[in-house]
């Protein structure tokens, strides 16, 4: 995948020396607790009681002051996340565009082990996610080591894929999708609220594709890459990683969709780059 020559995004916050806390509590250090031991004797609280109402803070409670910390100059894998964000946003500010409306790009916060997001805290075992409350795709860098190691999914544009699925969802949001599905799913059983998220699902891998139509276009794409994404579509498949995990398949508990229903959709998207070609919640079959 040639990403070299490609714009680098702004919007990329690096947060994998704060670490995450769960329920967005504060870090403190040694001034720190010495401003809570003078404040109790002010006001005489006992300091355990006013340490514990800091560490309830929600993290979400305090705004964003500035752009956040970016990631070194010399981090191969976060410039490379960086050229494809930029591509991305390149893409989708363009499609959007010509329907008469402005896009507006998500940050991607990279992290470490664990993070707090407006969606709640999260640890690097559920993998990269979006959160639409913030509007953050998050990416810990180690998925990708074992996007290759544990799925046997190597390669740029395998990589890539995954970093447009989330935006995927970002364009979801911005188009009112998100609410709709999650306003279905409130008033759905657990077999239907799966099934609404397995449709939103495939959709993004749509969306990724219809990204990764036009970077094929704009001769971005090597020979290789295309194979490396479907691969990584079918590895991730909820069938395969059911089967991996406890050794038998089951339909109904799918949240992403199977191999196949990933690979499909993906590949709809990529052939046609048409957006109006994802609107999986009209398929018939999936």
């Amino acid at each position: 995948m040639r990403w070299q020559d490609l714009r680098r995004s702004d919007n990329v916050e690096d947060r994998r020396g704060f670490g995450g806390m769960p329920g967005g509590g504060f870090k403190l250090g040694g001034c720190g607790l010495l401003l809570v031991i003078v404040l109790s004797l002010v006001f005489k609280v006992n300091p355990l009681q006013l340490l514990s109402l800091l560490q309830q803070t929600p993290s979400a409670t305090v705004p964003e002051q500035g752009p956040g910390p970016q990631p070194p100059a010399n981090d191969a894998t976060a410039d490379f996340v960086k050229a494809i964000l930029g591509d991305t946003e390149d893409t989708w500010g363009k499609i959007f565009q010509q329907t008469g409306s402005g896009y507006e790009p998500p940050k991607l916060i990279l992290f470490r082990d664990s993070v707090q997001s407006a969606c709640g805290f999260a640890s690097a075992a559920v993998g990269p996610f979006y959160c639409p409350s913030d509007e953050h795709v998050y990416l810990d860098l180690g998925f990708f080591d074992e996007l290759s190691r544990r799925f046997g999914a190597p390669g740029d544009f395998a990589r890539a894929y995954v970093i447009a699925h989330e935006i995927g969802h970002h364009v979801q949001n911005l188009l009112g999708i998100s609410e709709k599905v999650q306003q279905k799913r409130a008033q759905s059983g657990e077999e239907a609220g799966n099934a609404l998220s397995v449709r939103q699902e495939l959709q993004a891998d749509c969306f990724a594709g219809v990204w990764g139509y036009y970077a094929k276009q704009r001769n971005v794409l090597e020979p290789g890459d295309v194979e490396a994404a479907l691969n990584a579509a079918t590895q991730i498949g909820d069938d395969r990683l059911q089967m991996e995990s406890r050794g038998y398949v089951s339909p109904e508990s799918f949240t992403h969709g199977s191999s196949e229903q990933r690979v499909h959709w993906f590949t709809a998207g990529l052939e046609a780059g048409d957006v109006n070609r994802c609107n999986t919640f009209a398929a018939r079959n999936l």
